[in-house]
């Protein structure tokens, strides 16, 4: 009992946390300090924390370059983003499967791509996902629960980092979430 009401805990100061996030975000009280950020090392660190509480049918992958790119970013931000696209895509793969976090370094900038074989985003939905409190999924007839906060707070996180945030997407076969930020 004790371990599921630390759980719960967790869980509700997670979302109270991304509450306040937001409403920051969207007076424009939240700030962001751009810096010189290893790419590769948050991404294996978001991997890594990802991996302790992964379903065992759903295998994460990190595909990087060498030697690692240094974006210009804010560290808590951009490691905000890639744990809300990164749980994102391993909850909505309730059949398991290959979740990647892939890092290319291409003219100047670093594309960071989070891809999944999931449940898919109808083309009609694909821009209001972004929306703060948008579920895909109102009613959690997929089993699938959140408080639609974590899209919108990656939107808002990319954009004040200089970069825009996109989704590719077929229903029954999986998303890919695209940004890009300037190298350092």
């Amino acid at each position: 009992m004790l371990q599921v009401i630390a759980g719960e805990s967790e869980r509700l100061a997670r979302i109270v946390n991304d509450i306040l996030l937001a409403s920051r975000l969207a007076s424009g009280a939240a700030t962001v300090s751009i810096g010189r950020t290893d790419a590769t090392e948050l991404a294996r660190g978001v991997i890594a924390a990802a991996e302790t509480h992964l379903p065992g049918d759903v295998e994460l992958l990190l595909i990087a370059p060498d030697p690692s790119p240094v974006v210009a970013a804010d560290p808590d931000g951009l490691r905000q983003v890639l744990v809300n696209l990164v749980e994102n895509a391993v909850k909505y793969s309730p059949n398991g499967g290959l979740v990647e976090l892939e890092l290319q370094q291409i003219e100047g900038r670093v594309r960071f791509v989070v891809r999944d074989r999931g449940l898919g985003i109808p083309a009609s939905e694909q821009e209001r996902i972004f929306e703060k409190f948008f579920r895909l999924d109102p009613n959690l007839s997929r089993g699938v629960g959140g408080t639609g906060l974590g899209l919108y707070i990656s939107r808002e996180l990319v954009r004040r980092m200089g970069g825009r945030i996109r989704v590719e997407s077929e229903p029954g076969r999986g998303s890919a979430f695209f940004f890009e930020l300037p190298l350092a």
